[in-house]
């Protein structure tokens, strides 16, 4: 984020006087600037500058000291009584001028203010500091306008007057997001450039650059007599390129370590968010939101010998500016001095050390302004956990010709408002291989218009030239062309200006161009509709999975794909799962959810556990989401080009290196799944609601699910349903789909559930793939049904299930299978008579015909035939017989 007070944009750029703050966003977000606020205004109401007659202390039978005084507000120039005020400070005496907030006023908090009784007075308003109006954190005492703005300004001040004004207290403040592209504009001279930029004014007229100043010459930085030394010894570059291009000192003798810093220039660091220090720190960092040139001022004499910029070595440290001894890394730049760079005294554009800081007693200030390597300074404040001001700004790239400006400026400022004498000459040192000014771009002139779509009578050769020269790139023809206004053939010569380290392509100039020339200027025209293109069968059929579920009483969910790594231990899988084994991201939202997820159950129980504990009682949830499962031996991603679209062979390559991401459907179900009422208690989830919401899927998709006894994490293993496909037709069985039933006590205690709570998981891809294309109409019998029932007793090791897939198989072996509608478990009974290890299963048969009402020969002919078949199968007993 960077702040800009109007008054500050008005120095350097043409902002009318009479333009508000909404006014200047406006204009920057026309260029492509994101508007964050709008600041200022916070104090309200009479704010008046007034002068103490008399102050009277009054001791307090709390053991505090109040004073009781008279204060004139413009009262004695009107023939009125002075105002009476109660003020618990003591650092101010009588004829002092005072900011004094009167009954009406309302101050950041809100704070209104209004006459009150305090103390045995009636104090009317308030001896105002600088925390209570806002200006910053000093709430030792009361403002004494004397020693805040200078005895000559102070003398010029009249009580009564408006002292909102003169403190800065009704300025607005334009504040804007910058992205990582638009470094430039983490300044006061980037945003003024902008704002001519969006209100259409000539940037060569209306913009004044506050680095357009005259420098001193400049001697070599090795050695040199006439400036402080320098040298750059960076012997492993990152990235291949150097961390240090360019670094410049100049050195101010002879300040006053008591100087303050001037009362505008506390302010405007205020207005930018940044709290005032001390004159060198408040200098530095004045010119570094002036100019977007980060700068460090060193204690001269605490400094040994020139100033060395180097890599870290093997187990250095520096203690920085915040106290923090750090570790620093073999890639870390460093300022460094002494003994052949013996000593560490910085880390290069993030922050200096403590040793060379500049203190109360520093007389001799050592001036900083360098150029170092995004890439080396972004990666030292992540490793560091250190973002500075600086390192925003060094990160995104600063200009690579204004560190001597930048310099410049700061001496002038110490200078003034220091007392010191800065030296004649400074020291520049350039790396030999740096690239000072940015190499010319060959940019096709109908370029901007074939990638823009603006017609190319808009933007021609000469509107092209001119919104380049406005952002500061120098143009020329070249190609086939002649002159400027016939390059229709041609190509344009750009050299972009050193502040813009963005513009290295072709395109980027074109962003630019279509930026000034206006987005509203792009057309808009929406591609055809293409006949007959539908959603696919597979997004059909898992949207129809998911009516159903939701029509069945579950709420759908959405939680990240993200797990931990002890997730796996918590849902008690075995060393050997294969749900074990998971992709690792490179870089997670979070370090404690590190992995993609193997099973979309491991995620979705946070979602049961977080509902619950807010209150929710009975829960049904669902979720639809892929899962990642890693192939052992899988080939490593590649990084595709970006000069030209990839070939078939490169994108074969890529996809084989991306592991199967199957959609699942999971549930989970605790409390409740029949509500208690007049009717009764109602009915408490269990491993049958589990099973029947996962039938519940695969009936919507038309598609057969055969459920098993299974054991399986982290279901429980004796409430446990293996659900499976049927088996084809050569008789190999059907694969396996999904699990359903209640989780392991251990599991639900491990991940804090309510207890009892019931779970399925489903490959939904697996049985969209088993779906039927076509699915015939029913046909309906006019005939009524016939129903019977049956008992069976079987051993309590036989499933349910088991049996009534007998039953069917039986009546179906009889030749009776179209007769059978229905097969239906309806009781389960264990205890006397039936014998101990066995349990009674009973079943309702629906039988119908197409074209008779069956007969009770019939209807007895097809339960002989189930019946004789679970006996087969299973040993049953006809329960009574």
């Amino acid at each position: 984020m960077m702040r800009a007070p109007l008054s500050w944009l008005r120095e350097w750029v043409d902002v009318p006087a009479d333009a508000t703050g909404e006014q200047v966003a406006a204009a920057l977000v026309r260029v492509g600037l994101e508007e964050e606020g709008l600041h200022g205004g916070d104090v309200v109401g009479p704010v008046v500058v007034g002068r103490v007659l008399s102050l009277a202390p009054e001791p307090q039978k709390n053991g505090k000291t109040i004073n009781w005084c008279s204060v004139d507000t413009g009262e004695l120039a009107r023939g009125e009584d002075p105002r009476g005020v109660v003020c618990g400070a003591h650092n101010f005496s009588a004829g002092d001028l005072v900011v004094v907030a009167t009954p009406g006023a309302v101050l950041p908090g809100p704070f209104p203010i209004a006459a009150r009784k305090t103390y045995g007075h009636v104090s009317d308003g308030m001896i105002c500091s600088a925390r209570e109006l806002g200006l910053g954190e000093d709430h030792d005492g009361i403002i004494v306008l004397s020693r805040l703005l200078g005895d000559v300004a102070a003398s010029q001040l009249e009580p009564g007057q408006d002292a909102l004004a003169l403190l800065g207290l009704t300025e607005e403040v334009v504040e804007v997001n910058v992205t990582p592209d638009r470094g430039y504009c983490f300044s006061v001279r980037g945003l003024a450039r902008e704002y001519a930029h969006g209100a259409g004014l000539d940037v060569a007229t209306a913009f004044r650059d506050p680095a357009a100043v005259d420098v001193p010459a400049a001697a070599g930085g090795s050695g040199s007599a006439q400036g402080h030394g320098v040298e750059l010894r960076d012997d492993a570059p990152v990235h291949g390129a150097p961390g240090c291009t360019r670094f410049v000192t100049r050195v101010v003798r002879g300040v006053d370590p008591t100087a303050p810093s001037p009362f505008w220039l506390q302010r405007r660091l205020q207005q930018a968010g940044m709290r005032p220090i001390s004159l060198a720190v408040d200098v530095t960092n004045h010119v570094m939101l002036e100019l977007g040139q980060p700068l460090h001022a060193y204690d001269l004499a605490t400094v040994d010998g020139p100033l060395v910029v180097r890599r870290a070595r093997p187990g250095e440290r520096l203690v920085t500016l915040d106290g923090i001894d750090r570790k620093l890394d073999p890639e870390d730049l460093l300022i460094t001095d002494g003994p052949d760079g013996a000593r560490a005294v910085g880390l290069a554009g993030v922050m200096g050390g403590r040793d060379t800081e500049v203190t109360t007693s520093t007389r001799d200030v050592l001036v900083e302004a360098a150029r170092f390597d995004p890439v080396t300074i972004a990666r030292t404040a992540r490793r560091h956990k250190l973002p500075s001001e600086a390192s925003r700004r060094f990160e995104r790239g600063v200009d690579t010709a204004l560190q001597a400006a930048a310099a410049e400026l700061a001496v002038r400022l110490l200078v003034e408002h220091g007392g010191g004498t800065a030296d004649d000459a400074a020291t520049e040192v350039v790396a030999p291989e740096a690239v000072v000014r940015p190499a010319a771009i060959a940019l096709p002139v109908d370029l901007p218009s074939r990638l823009s779509g603006v017609p190319a009578d808009q933007l021609g050769a000469a509107r092209v030239t001119e919104l380049l020269e406005q952002v500061g790139c120098a143009v020329s023809p070249s190609g086939s062309a002649d002159a400027r206004g016939s390059l229709d053939d041609g190509a344009l010569q750009v050299v972009p200006p050193t502040w813009r380290p963005d513009l290295a392509q072709p395109v980027d100039l074109v962003e630019e161009v279509v930026r000034l020339h206006g987005y509203e200027a792009i057309p808009s025209e929406l591609p055809p509709a293409p006949p007959g293109r539908g959603l696919t069968t597979g997004q059909r059929l898992r949207r129809r999975a998911a009516d159903a579920l939701a029509a069945g009483g579950f709420v759908e969910v959405r939680s990240y794909p993200f797990t931990s790594v002890g997730r796996s231990d918590e849902l008690g899988l075995p060393a050997d799962d294969p749900r074990r084994t998971a992709l690792r991201l490179a870089n997670p939202l979070s370090d404690e959810q590190p992995l993609l997820r193997t099973s979309v159950l491991a995620t979705l129980l946070d979602v049961l556990r977080r509902n619950t504990s807010r209150g929710a009682v009975d829960v049904a949830l669902f979720e639809l989401g892929a899962v990642v499962n890693p192939v052992a031996g899988a080939p490593a991603a590649t990084r595709l080009p970006v000069d030209h679209r990839p070939t078939e062979p490169e994108l074969a390559g890529l996809l084989a290196a991306v592991p199967p991401q199957p959609v699942h459907v999971a549930g989970v179900l605790a409390g409740r799944a029949e509500p208690e009422g007049w009717w009764g208690a109602g009915r408490v989830a269990d491993a049958a609601d589990a099973v029947a919401a996962a039938q519940l899927v695969a009936q919507a998709l038309r598609v057969e699910l055969v459920v098993a006894a299974g054991a399986l994490a982290p279901w429980h293993p004796g409430r446990c349903a293996q659900l499976s496909l049927p088996s084809s037709e050569d008789g190999a069985p059907g694969a396996v789909v999904g699990h359903a039933g209640e989780l392991h006590p251990a599991v639900v205690a491990a991940l804090g559930l309510p207890p009892r709570a019931v779970a399925f998981e489903l490959d939904l891809d697996a049985l969209v793939a088993a779906a039927p294309e076509l699915v015939p109409a029913p046909r309906l019998s006019p005939f009524p049904p016939s129903k019977e029932d049956v008992a069976l007793v079987v051993d309590t090791s036989v499933p349910a299930e088991a049996v009534r897939q007998a039953l069917l198989a039986g009546a179906a072996g009889a030749g009776h299978a179209d007769l059978v509608e229905e097969v239906r478990l309806f009781d389960v009974y264990t205890g006397a008579p039936v014998p101990e290890g066995h349990r009674s299963l009973a079943f309702s048969l629906r039988l119908r015909a197409l074209d008779r009402t069956l007969t009770a020969a019939d209807a007895a002919a097809v339960r002989e035939a189930a019946v004789a078949e679970a006996v087969r199968r299973h040993g049953a007993v006809l329960r009574g017989a």
